[in-house]
Order: C-alpha cells, then sequence, then structure tokens
C-alpha cells in the first residue's frame, strides 16, 4: 500500500517564536495519536534545524521549500541538497509554482534539483500543475505530461520510487478556489497513467502523489476520499495548528 502524506507549506511566513509555538503546538497534538498518514513540516530554511529538533521526538517528517541546483561554491543565498542532509532533512519542495512564476525556474534546472536530492537521500516533493489559461485551452494534460517528461522521466526506475508528486492546479493556489473531487481525481489518475507508460504499473501503484491547491479542513476528507489523491500539499491551512490537524485526521 503506498504512503498517505500530509505536507504543510509554510511558504514565506512566521517568526521563529511563532514558528516554534506552531511546529511544537502540532507535534504535542499528534504526540501518540495513530494518524493514517505521514506528516511533513516544511518550515523556511532558518527554521528547518529547530523544526528537525521537534521532529526528532514526535515522528514529523520537515521537508525544505527549495535547494539549489548547484552542489556547492560561489552561489551566495543558495542552499545545497548536502547542506540539508547534512541537518537530516528527508524532503525537499521541488518546482513549486510559486518557483516557477516568480524565478523562472525551468523543467531542466527542477530535473537537476531532483537528481541534486536523490544523491544526498532527500525524497523530493515535485511540483507539477496547469495554469488557468492552459485547463481553458483544454491544454493541461499536455502541460502536466511535458513538466513530467523533463522533469522527472530522466530517473531510472530505482530513483523514481523515492520521489512524491504534488498536483498542483495553479489556479486554485491561494485563490480559494479548489479542483472539484472529480477534476482532481482525473488528473491525479492521468498522471498515474503516464508513470505507467513509463515505470510499469507497479511503480505506479506505489508512487504518492498529493494534491496542492487551496486544500482545507472543510475538503479535505472529500479530496483524499479519491483512490488515486494519497494526501495533500497544504499551504495557508498549514499555518493554523488547529486546521492542519484536522487535515491530518481527514483520512
Amino acid at each position: 500500500m503506498r504512503k498517505k502524506i500530509v505536507a504543510g507549506n509554510w511558504k514565506m511566513n512566521k517568526t521563529f517564536q511563532d514558528a516554534e509555538d506552531l511546529v511544537s503546538t502540532i507535534a504535542d497534538e499528534l504526540d501518540g495519536v495513530d494518524t493514517a498518514c505521514e506528516v511533513v513540516l516544511c518550515p523556511p530554511f532558518p527554521y528547518l534545524e529547530m523544526a528537525s529538533d521537534y521532529a526528532d521526538e514526535s515522528g514529523l517528517q520537515i521537508a525544505a521549500q527549495n535547494v539549489s541546483e548547484f552542489e556547492d561554491g560561489a552561489y551566495t543565498g543558495e542552499v545545497s541538497a548536502s547542506m540539508l542532509a547534512s541537518i537530516e532533512i528527508g524532503y525537499c519542495i521541488v518546482g513549486h509554482s510559486e518557483r516557477r512564476k516568480y524565478f523562472g525556474e525551468t523543467n531542466a534546472q527542477l530535473a537537476t534539483k531532483v537528481e541534486k536530492l536523490l544523491d544526498h537521500a532527500i525524497r523530493p516533493i515535485f511540483c507539477i500543475g496547469e495554469l488557468l489559461e492552459e485547463r481553458n485551452a483544454n491544454n493541461h494534460f499536455e502541460v502536466v505530461k511535458r513538466q513530467l517528461d523533463e522533469g522527472l522521466f530522466q530517473l531510472n526506475k530505482d530513483e523514481f520510487k523515492e520521489v512524491v508528486i504534488a498536483y498542483e492546479p495553479v489556479w486554485a493556489i491561494g485563490t480559494g478556489v479548489t479542483a472539484t473531487s472529480a477534476q482532481a481525481q482525473e488528473m491525479h489518475a492521468f498522471i498515474r497513467q503516464q508513470i505507467t507508460g513509463k515505470y510499469g504499473k507497479p511503480v505506479a501503484d506505489q508512487t504518492t502523489i498529493l494534491y496542492g491547491g487551496s486544500c482545507n479542513a472543510k475538503n479535505a476528507a472529500e479530496l483524499f476520499s479519491n483512490p488515486d489523491v494519497d494526501g495533500g500539499l497544504i499551504g495557508g491551512a498549514s499555518l493554523v495548528a488547529e486546521d492542519f490537524i484536522k487535515i491530518v485526521k481527514s483520512f
């Protein structure tokens, strides 16, 4: 049975004290609770080590929100996969739509980032998804297929098994608009079909595919009930402990 995951992407939010309060509250609330999913917190870079200290005691997993495409060197402001590995970070988001939009990240760059993470035994959470105009033009499947082909499908089968995919319709991120349950299931099934074509059904059946895009405490249970939706990459709702915990318990 493939792994279920709920990951909270805090983006560029919270002071250090606020972040510590949030992670400690989540850790306390979930301590000893037998959840049906793995819980991953994705705080900003300055808070990773603090969050990891709590995770060690609570069974939470910690993810970075980004990683450099370079191994090391004169790249001011960048954070490498080896640095993340040195503080035992288990996951890292790659290719979030905000990184693609605001920082111009390309599929080729993202493919390199994925490879750097895997070289250091960090699991990528690889984000894919279409713009509103691409969906309206009925090109959403083509867009997602290209993102898979150019960003992930260079991996061999064993490497790909370490990847988590997050489908995030860009038109539903931070807008309050959520893909319907049927829309989410349709795209997740399409993604799994593409994986089957590349790596075979056994690999596809074990690949965790998350939904990201205004998933919240009210709609999580319906979204997660779909057979190909294996959890969520949660944005705004992950900044409120009570809401995030409700989402974790939605399975």
